[in-house]
């Protein structure tokens, strides 16, 4: 089984808390994937950056003390002396949301699909059901954090000479989900729908489901280019093989768990009787296979739970 990557653990400590994390000694990576498109790694959720002559889009911004390490590694390239202009966030999590504020101070603006401010702006709790062993109370975040542009599904960012689409695809990873595709450069950020660490966490709770993450994974590889880079969320670059096996592993665990679920087993039955044993290799520290069991059993059973606002 592959180690699980430095961002997919912090996901759990520091999703709702990154003020109480010392970044002080994290390090960015910052690969070149092809043309002007640049991977940035570092605690949270994978970055891209497209940099050029008319300024610097970003994809996602990880946490707010790592704001001005993201900055500098920008600018250490040499390609442009202008500001990042545009942050695009896949999705409302903190490890993927959480330098929104320092980038909006420093004049970025934050575009996001609409349920990412409403989740932001709420709070509440994320995790992967009712009864599920992951949850995380998230706070509602300030003024400056916040999404300025919203759209409803699509929107098109056209920089740098390119015509960067943000693509909305529902209940997937959460109901605020975008795949971010750059067509001159041929890559594509996935968000967390598609990610590196093993069985993925779905946030059943902020209304994601497999089902949902499945569908876009589906439509997306029916859609891009056969050669195109893929980008996840969390860990290594990859290919649409490997979204495809990850497509694989969704659509045959959850046809494991109907089948039981049509056999009318309960939830403890599937655990004990280790149904998803043929899918171990899979299982990790963040989401281990009982984790995934619960995940898809909330997800298939249409068991979301409330979304609870902080008093």
């Amino acid at each position: 089984m592959r180690k699980l990557p430095i961002s997919a653990v912090l996901l759990l400590t520091v999703l709702a808390c990154a003020q109480d994390q010392d970044f002080s000694k994290m390090q960015i990576k910052v690969t070149k994937i092809s043309g002007n498109i640049y991977m940035l790694e570092g605690a949270g959720g994978n970055i891209a950056a497209s940099i050029g002559e008319d300024g610097i889009v970003i994809v996602d911004d990880q946490f707010a003390p790592l704001a001005e390490k993201i900055q500098a590694s920008l600018k250490s390239l040499g390609v442009t002396d202008k500001p990042v202009r545009f942050v695009i966030n896949t999705h409302y999590h903190g490890d993927h949301t959480g330098g929104n504020a320092p980038f909006a101070n420093a004049g970025s603006t934050v575009i996001a699909q609409d349920n990412v401010r409403k989740r932001m702006a709420s709070g509440g709790t994320a995790g992967n059901g009712p009864g599920g062993s992951i949850h995380m109370e998230t706070k509602p975040e300030g003024k400056a954090a916040l999404p300025i542009i919203t759209v409803e599904d699509d929107v098109t960012v056209h920089l740098n000479g390119e015509d960067i689409r943000a693509l909305h695809f529902p209940a997937g990873h959460t109901d605020g989900d975008s795949i971010i595709f750059f067509p001159k450069n041929n890559v594509v950020h996935m968000g967390d729908d598609f990610m590196r660490y093993g069985f993925p966490f779905i946030d059943v709770s902020s209304g994601g489901s497999v089902q949902g993450m499945i569908a876009a994974m589906e439509k997306a590889t029916a859609q891009l280019p056969a050669d195109v880079k893929v980008i996840p969320g969390h860990g290594q670059i990859s290919n649409l093989d490997d979204v495809r096996a990850f497509t694989a592993m969704l659509k045959e665990t959850s046809a494991v768990v109907q089948k039981a679920l049509d056999a009318h087993k309960s939830l403890e039955q599937m655990k004990q009787e280790k149904i998803l044993e043929p899918w171990k290799k899979w299982s990790g520290d963040f989401v281990n296979t009982d984790a995934f069991i619960e995940t898809l059993y909330n997800s298939l059973t249409g068991t979301k739970g409330e979304f609870m606002k902080h008093n």
